[in-house]
């Protein structure tokens, strides 16, 4: 059906032999059509398709409503804004109806109105699904007027009483009628507010300055709340958990391989003119590792999470600082190294709470996750047995210069300087260029030191390995 051939009144759409469906029957419709069809139904989501997209399809084929439970950080708003995906492309509703009003089916008085004294003749519009999802962050200031409705003080200005439903200036919910309604941090809204809530999902009716109308919306209902608020001791009164269909616990990335999926995906992409950039995949496994080890850590509190926002501030910093430093040296290619990862201090200080006993700085915490990352990737890549002639030459009073502002082209001069190193470049796939070379350069000797086997001096910016 294009535009052009679309009904354009109540008459025609009842003889083109439109059928209109609820929400959750329109949901399921479209959701069985896309699994028939092998298509992706959540794009852009990473490290669900075993977990909690199956429970999101059992909950749409029960025509159930939806809670996700999980910290911040773990795409509960977005799986929520993907739902709309699984709407049709188009609905009918009567034009200019504030809630969406079926043509066949008016709720609201002035349509019913509408149609009793125009009958066939009343005009439809077609209404897209991006402007059929409705969103609100619960914060603990919401009323009932902002969900549900409030009298219109200019309506009954204009001489209507306050029982006649036309002073009704609707809220967000009847607003998003035959559509899909969103409610973040559901436990953060106020009890009576929640009661409220308790109508629309299952009594249909509720009262606005005291006038009781019959409001039978057509709203599918999301919801997401941390699992700590979320229980008996929680802030959400038992019977509005009583109605929720399916609780659906989200989490976050199970292995380092979704963690970088999400990171390149997520992280913001800018091109700079003249240069290219080379991110070694060690280094993007350390950032990952980073944050995993950061959800095991115990000097971070775990209550309140650890973001998948970590990982991708922490990605951008780092090659941010490559950037920077290719700047100023006129270097054509950003390839970023270990003594770029100091800048993520800035991008994790932010997004971890401390859950240490004493003067323990955030700093140092980062620090020490950074350090064991590498350790971690350094040993999944090497054993330290294969440094045994590097490590020679050390001893011998060889000794390497490091440093976030040192040229490319100066770790190719020791390379060829240092033997036993060039074939553990070679395993890091790092002779692409002299940047990559640098980075691969400073991963492997940090890595022996954090192994023990060099010692490390800083001075004044300069790192500089010996043994």
């Amino acid at each position: 059906m294009t535009i052009s051939t679309r009904p354009r009144t109540i008459g025609e759409l009842r003889e083109s032999g439109y059928k209109v469906l609820t929400v959750k029957e329109e949901l399921r419709k479209n959701l069985i059509q896309k699994i028939r069809h092998g298509e992706e139904l959540f794009p852009g989501i990473i490290g669900y398709e075993d977990t909690v997209i199956p429970q999101v399809e059992n909950a749409i084929l029960s025509g159930q409503d939806i809670i996700f439970l999980g910290e911040r950080g773990q795409a509960k708003t977005r799986m929520a804004r993907s739902l709309a995906n699984l709407l049709d492309e188009v609905i009918p509703i009567i034009e200019g109806c504030e809630i969406n009003d079926s043509p066949f089916e008016p709720i609201c008085k002035a349509c019913r109105d509408k149609v009793e004294e125009y009958g066939d003749q009343v005009e439809i519009a077609w209404l897209p699904r991006d402007r059929r999802y409705g969103e609100k962050l619960a914060t603990p200031d919401i009323t009932i007027s902002d969900l549900i409705g409030e009298v219109d003080p200019v309506r009954v200005a204009e001489g209507r009483y306050l029982s006649d439903e036309l002073t009704i200036h609707y809220g967000m919910i009847p607003r998003t009628n035959r559509g899909i309604f969103c409610i973040n941090e559901l436990p953060d809204l106020a009890e009576r507010i929640q009661v409220g809530l308790l109508n629309i999902m299952e009594e249909r009716d509720v009262q606005i300055r005291g006038y009781k109308i019959r409001l039978p919306l057509d709203v599918y209902v999301v919801a997401s709340a941390n699992p700590e608020d979320y229980t008996n001791r929680g802030r959400i009164i038992t019977p509005l958990k009583d109605r929720v269909g399916s609780e659906i616990r989200t989490h976050y990335p199970t292995t380092v391989e979704h963690e970088i999926q999400i990171m390149e995906s997520e992280s913001n992409h800018f091109i700079t003119e003249g240069m290219d950039i080379i991110f070694p995949q060690f280094m993007k496994e350390v950032i990952a590792n980073i944050t995993q080890l950061a959800r095991h850590s115990n000097d971070i509190s775990q209550r309140s999470g650890v973001s998948v926002r970590v990982s991708i501030s922490n990605f951008e910093n780092v090659l941010s600082n490559a950037s920077r430093r290719a700047l100023r040296l006129k270097e054509r290619q950003i390839a970023p190294r270990v003594s770029d990862l100091p800048s993520i201090i800035a991008s994790t200080c932010g997004k971890i709470e401390l859950d240490t006993v004493g003067d323990v700085k955030e700093e140092r915490v980062v620090q020490k996750l950074i350090n064991n990352a590498i350790l971690e990737v350094f040993n999944e890549n090497f054993e330290v047995r294969e440094f045994e002639q590097l490590v020679a030459g050390f001893e011998r009073g060889l000794n390497v210069q490091v440093g976030d502002d040192l040229p490319s082209m100066e770790y190719v001069n020791q390379l060829s300087k240092v033997g036993g190193l060039s074939k553990a470049v070679d395993k890091l796939n790092g002779r692409g260029s002299p940047a990559s070379i640098a980075s691969s350069v400073e991963f492997i000797l940090e890595g022996l030191h954090l192994n023990r086997r060099l010692n490390k001096d800083e001075v004044n910016g300069k790192t500089r390995y010996r043994r």
